[in-house]
């Protein structure tokens, strides 16, 4: 569920996480996981099925994105740009941006974005995950992207894991030497709570993680 409370804004969940309270609701589970799907289609692949227009940072406007999904769905007639918004506010993974009426998604793009206005990467390592059949040629030749504009790389050994487990039964782990790669020049942003984006990674900068002490597999996968 996804509410909003008078004191400290959207949640997602029964109750307030600061406070208990209930809040106002604003969507039931099934709604929000609709409206979410296509929120992500739109600022992710296709805006211009909906007639919407994205500027080349990725941006488009709320209102005009409720307007469009509300003609083209009549069981969403309800939506309005406060909706837009706490979806993107509550997303755990920090999937999205809102500014002045405006809102983006900040990775998993199929179209070409410019998105160099996010933060630069601050962290001294990331994870990415590979095939064992993958392995040998990424460590020779480096990271590129592949289904996607940029690379989705992984700020813990952990959601690199769960990322790969999507496509690949045992996942192998490789480190990214992110801080010599930023000193170097490489581009990397934080696009998300655990995820970084950039153009390409050279071979020099990886190497096959080692698995943490205190690593546990999990039972299910999240898919993106």
């Amino acid at each position: 569920m996804l509410a909003e409370c008078k004191d400290h804004g959207y949640f997602r969940g029964e109750t307030c996480p600061e406070c208990g309270d209930k809040g106002r609701f604003l969507m039931n589970d099934q709604e929000l996981d609709r409206v979410g799907r296509i929120m992500a289609g739109i600022l992710r692949h296709f805006p211009d099925r909906f007639d919407l227009t994205m500027d080349s940072y990725g941006w488009v406007d709320m209102r005009d994105m409720v307007d469009a999904v509300r003609d083209s769905k009549n069981r969403l007639h309800w939506l309005r740009p406060h909706h837009i918004e706490a979806i993107a506010d509550t997303d755990e993974k920090g999937r999205y941006q809102v500014d002045g009426g405006m809102v983006r998604a900040t990775y998993g793009h199929s179209l070409d974005v410019v998105l160099d206005d996010l933060p630069l990467c601050q962290v001294e390592e990331l994870f990415y995950p590979v095939s064992e059949e993958e392995q040998d040629i990424v460590l020779e030749a480096g990271l590129h992207p592949t289904d996607r504009k940029k690379l989705h790389l992984s700020g813990s050994y952990a959601s690199a894991h769960e990322a790969g487990r999507v496509r690949i039964e045992e996942p192998i782990i490789l480190r990214i030497d992110a801080k010599a790669a930023v000193t170097n020049g490489v581009d990397i942003r934080r696009a998300g709570k655990q995820v970084y984006i950039a153009e390409d990674i050279g071979p020099e900068y990886l190497e096959v993680a080692e698995e943490p002490e205190d690593f546990q597999v999990p039972e299910t996968v999240e898919v993106e």
